[in-house]
C-alpha cells in the first residue's frame, strides 16, 4: 500500500482546487481550474453548477494522472466551497437555475419585509429579532445575500424554479449531492439559511416557528446530518468518470470558512486567523454561542463538532486586486502588483482606498456601500494607487479586529494568516503595522481550506484527532509590527473609519 490521502475540492469563486493530503497536512499535488462568474447589474451574481462540476473533474482527472496517489490510497473525498449560496435542485440532484452565489444582493426587498415590523431594533422586528438571535445565533442579512433571501427571491421572480426544486442546497452540499445522490446538508453547512436551533450542537435541526415565518417548509430542505461525518461512497458513474473506486468515502461538505477555521492552526479558543481569498475574514473558535447584532458577527457551529467559531465576513479582500486588475487594467498579475506597491512610500501618500466594491457585512451590513480612492491629486501615480488597494484591504482588516477583540473582550495573541493573499510578503508585513500584531503566515497558505477540509475527512473516518491537526500545520514566517509602519498608518486608518461614516448617506442615496 501507498500513502492515503484524501481527495479535497476546495470551489472558490474563481474556480475549483482539488489537491491530495496525507493525514499529516501535507499537499501531496494539486491542481487548478477557473470558472467564470456572472455579475448583473441588478446586484444579481450567478454561476453554471455545470461549469463547476466540469472543471471539477477536469482538476481531478489531471490531478489523479500524474500518479501521486493510487485509486485505492484515495480513501475519502472532502468537499469545501464557497458558502453562503444557493443551488435549486430537483428531486434527481439536477440544479434547475444557475447557482445564485454570496454576492448576490437581489434578496434584499423580500428579507426587509419578512424581519421588520412596528418596533424595530437594528431594523429587526424586535420579537422576531429575540427568537432568530436565541435560536440560530444569527439572523437572515438586510443585504439579502443570505441563501434564505435567495431562496426568496427565487420565490418571486422565478415562481417556476421555486415550485419545481426538491431542495435548495448550499454550493458544497450541491457538489456532495452529485458525488453520492443524497441531498444533504450539515449541522455547519446549513447555518446561513437561518432556519436551524442551534443551541444543542449534537441535535441542530430545523425550526418549525423560523419555517413558519419564511414560508418555507422542511421537506424543501436538505436532510440534516452531523459534522464531520460520512455521508456516503462515490456513485459508480463519478468514480469511473474521475478514475476512483465506487467504495471511496464522501464526508460532510464546508462552507470556505469553516474549512479555514480547521485548516488554519488555530484550532483553539480565541486563536485567530485571517484569511484573504476573493472575499476575507478573521475568526477564531469560542466556547460559547454568543452574537454582535450590531456589527454582524456571531459564533456558529464550526465543523469540528461539537465547537462554535466566529463568523463575519468582508465582501471583498483579494478581490480588489482582480478588480485592479480585470476592471482597472492598472496590473497584469499580483507579482506586478507587489512590485509597483513597493515602490511607492508606506501610506502611499496619503491616499486612501476603500475596498468595499460590492458592499459590506462586517462590521457593517451594507449593500449599498461602494469603494474608491480618496484624496487623488495631480502628483499621484501608479504606484501610489496599487499600493493604496494593497493598503485599503488592510485597513479593512484592522476596522475587523478591533471589532472582534472587542466581542471577545481580549486581544488576540498575533494571526495565522492563510489565503493566497497570505503569499505576499508585502501585505503580510502590512497586516502586521496596520494592526500592531503578529502575522504568522501559514505553509502553503492558498491550500488552508483545502487542507482543512482533509482534515475534515480524517476526522470524520477517526484517523486523527484535533490535537493532531493542529499540530500538522506549519507556521511559515512571522512578520511583526515594525515602528515605521505603524507610525505612517496610524492616522490613515483614523482617516479611514470616517470614511465609511461620510460616505454611507451619499451611496444610500445613489445606491439604494
Amino acid at each position: 500500500m501507498g500513502t492515503e490521502h484524501v481527495l479535497a475540492i476546495d470551489l472558490g469563486t474563481g474556480g475549483p482546487k482539488a489537491a491530495l493530503v496525507t493525514p499529516e497536512g501535507r499537499i501531496t499535488a494539486h491542481e487548478f481550474e477557473p470558472t467564470p462568474i456572472e455579475l448583473l447589474g441588478d446586484g444579481g451574481a450567478e454561476q453554471d453548477p455545470d461549469a463547476w462540476w466540469d472543471a471539477i473533474t477536469t482538476a481531478v482527472r489531471r490531478l489523479l494522472a500524474g500518479g501521486h496517489a493510487a485509486p485505492d490510497d484515495v480513501v475519502a473525498v472532502s468537499v469545501t466551497s464557497q458558502w453562503s449560496g444557493t443551488v435549486a435542485v430537483d428531486h434527481a440532484g439536477k440544479h434547475l437555475y444557475p447557482a445564485v452565489i454570496w454576492m448576490d444582493s437581489r434578496g434584499a426587498p423580500y428579507v426587509e419585509e419578512l424581519v421588520t415590523g412596528r418596533l424595530n431594533v437594528a431594523g429587526y422586528d424586535a420579537f422576531k429579532l429575540k427568537a432568530w438571535i436565541q435560536k440560530t445565533g444569527g439572523i437572515p442579512s438586510h443585504s439579502g445575500k443570505d441563501p434564505l433571501g435567495h431562496i426568496l427571491w427565487l420565490r418571486h421572480h422565478q415562481p417556476d424554479v421555486y415550485r419545481a426544486a426538491h431542495a435548495f442546497l448550499e454550493p458544497c452540499d450541491y457538489l456532495n449531492a452529485r458525488l453520492t445522490g443524497r441531498q444533504c446538508a450539515s449541522f455547519d453547512s446549513i447555518t446561513a439559511h437561518w432556519l436551524t436551533d442551534n443551541r444543542d450542537l449534537t441535535n441542530v435541526h430545523y425550526d418549525q416557528q423560523l419555517l413558519d415565518w419564511c414560508g418555507l417548509t422542511e421537506q424543501q430542505l436538505p436532510e440534516l446530518v452531523p459534522s464531520a461525518s460520512v455521508v456516503g461512497t462515490l456513485q459508480p458513474a463519478v468514480a469511473d468518470e474521475w478514475g476512483l473506486t465506487p467504495a471511496t468515502k464522501v464526508v460532510t461538505a464546508t462552507g470556505d470558512v469553516h474549512s479555514a477555521v480547521v485548516g488554519s492552526g488555530a484550532l483553539g479558543d480565541y486563536e485567530g486567523h485571517l484569511y484573504m481569498g476573493t472575499s476575507s475574514w478573521l475568526s477564531c473558535h469560542l466556547p460559547t454561542k454568543r452574537t454582535d447584532l450590531l456589527n454582524n458577527q456571531a459564533a456558529l457551529p464550526s465543523a469540528v463538532p461539537g465547537r462554535y467559531f466566529l463568523a463575519n465576513e468582508h465582501e471583498v479582500g483579494g478581490g480588489a486586486l482582480l478588480w485592479l486588475r480585470d476592471q482597472a487594467q492598472m496590473i497584469s498579475d499580483v507579482d506586478e502588483a507587489n512590485g509597483l506597491a513597493e515602490a511607492a512610500p508606506a501610506g502611499s501618500n496619503g491616499v486612501i482606498f476603500t475596498p468595499w466594491l460590492n458592499g459590506e457585512r462586517t462590521p457593517v451590513d451594507d449593500h449599498t456601500i461602494r469603494g474608491g480612492w480618496n484624496n487623488l491629486s495631480l502628483t499621484t501615480d501608479r504606484p501610489d494607487l496599487v499600493r493604496s488597494v494593497f493598503e485599503g484591504v488592510a485597513y479593512n482588516s484592522r476596522w475587523l479586529l478591533d471589532t472582534v477583540e472587542k466581542f471577545i473582550k481580549r486581544p488576540l495573541d498575533g494571526l495565522n494568516f492563510i489565503g493566497g493573499g497570505a503569499r505576499s510578503d508585502l501585505w503580510c508585513q502590512m497586516h502586521a503595522d496596520v494592526c500592531d500584531r503578529v502575522i504568522r503566515r501559514v505553509a502553503e497558505p492558498q491550500h488552508a481550506n483545502a487542507r482543512g477540509a482533509a482534515f475534515v475527512a480524517w476526522l470524520a473516518l477517526g484517523r486523527q484527532s484535533l490535537d493532531e491537526l493542529n499540530r500538522a500545520v506549519t507556521i511559515e514566517q512571522e512578520f511583526h509590527p515594525h515602528p515605521d509602519g505603524r507610525a505612517a498608518y496610524a492616522p490613515l486608518y483614523k482617516e479611514f473609519g470616517k470614511l465609511y461614516k461620510a460616505h454611507k448617506p451619499i451611496h444610500a442615496r445613489l445606491n439604494g
